[in-house]
């Protein structure tokens, strides 16, 4: 089973001021069609966070025409970027009927061979992520009502990076998360975004790791008192492969970056 994770798209219209500069919506169209040819196909698509960059109704629209062409099936989260509520009545009717019509955007579903446990982090108009009593809560009894191997997926992730102004929008609840973690054994990984950039650390018996960005990475400080930049660093997504028994993330760069030389077939 391959299963390609991408995140943090900010999608905004190309023909807008941030669209001219950032080139969101053309750095969709090239990671979809990467995960298009991907051989062996892809089997499932996850999309962790900041789904588009405003949480606007005509952004979330755009999004869906980009994302038309995948034919895996297509799980997401929100990011801080994102509109819970427009997600529940743009996103979920246009074949995301998976994602609650109310409330918090928790679920929980079965992917073949894995299980996915999907986790709403999100406060609105907060850069942070916040776990508070209720989705931990959730979090526990979804985990409790199956042994089946389990991804989970959020976009703030539950730990500290050493990028300091990222860290100052982390997870608040992460500690009482990874107590909850430590209780099962059958959690492969932790997905998240929000970083722009590809980031592992072992965490609660498990690992957790964090995809870069399909568009812009977020600059590389790792200094006590860090900046916060941008840069135009290659575009990636990860590739998580569940074969006999094991889960096993690998990056993969998005663009044309020339033929590969055969050394051996």
């Amino acid at each position: 089973m391959l299963i390609a994770q991408i995140s943090d798209f900010h999608v905004v219209p190309s023909d807008s001021e941030s669209g001219k500069l950032m080139r969101t919506e053309t750095f969709m169209r090239a990671a979809v069609a990467h995960i298009e040819a991907m051989s062996p196909a892809v089997d499932v698509v996850l999309a962790s966070g900041d789904l588009v960059d405003a949480g606007s109704e005509e952004q979330y629209r755009l999004l869906l025409r980009l994302l038309k062409p995948l034919r895996a099936p297509l799980y997401m989260v929100p990011g801080n970027h994102d509109d819970r509520e427009l997600m529940q009545t743009i996103v979920r009717p246009a074949g995301h009927g998976y994602l609650p019509s109310e409330g918090f955007l928790n679920y929980s579903l079965d992917m073949g061979p894995m299980r996915l446990v999907a986790l709403d982090t999100v406060v609105p108009g907060q850069a942070g992520g916040l776990l508070c009593e209720e989705r931990l809560a959730w979090l526990d009894r979804s985990l409790a009502e199956s042994d089946k191997p389990t991804i989970v997926m959020q976009h703030h992730p539950p730990f500290r990076t050493g990028m300091s102004q990222m860290d100052s929008m982390g997870l608040v609840g992460a500690a009482e998360e990874e107590a909850i973690l430590r209780k099962y054994q059958h959690i492969e990984r932790v997905v998240c975004g929000h970083l722009h950039r590809t980031i592992t650390r072992r965490f609660a018996n498990t690992i957790a790791s964090t995809a870069a960005s399909t568009a812009h990475a977020v600059e590389l400080d790792l200094h006590e008192e860090g900046r916060l930049a941008v840069l135009g660093e290659p575009p990636a997504c990860a590739m998580h492969l569940w074969r006999n028994d094991s889960l096993v993330s690998h990056l993969s760069f998005i663009g044309d970056y020339g033929p590969a030389h055969v050394i051996y077939d």
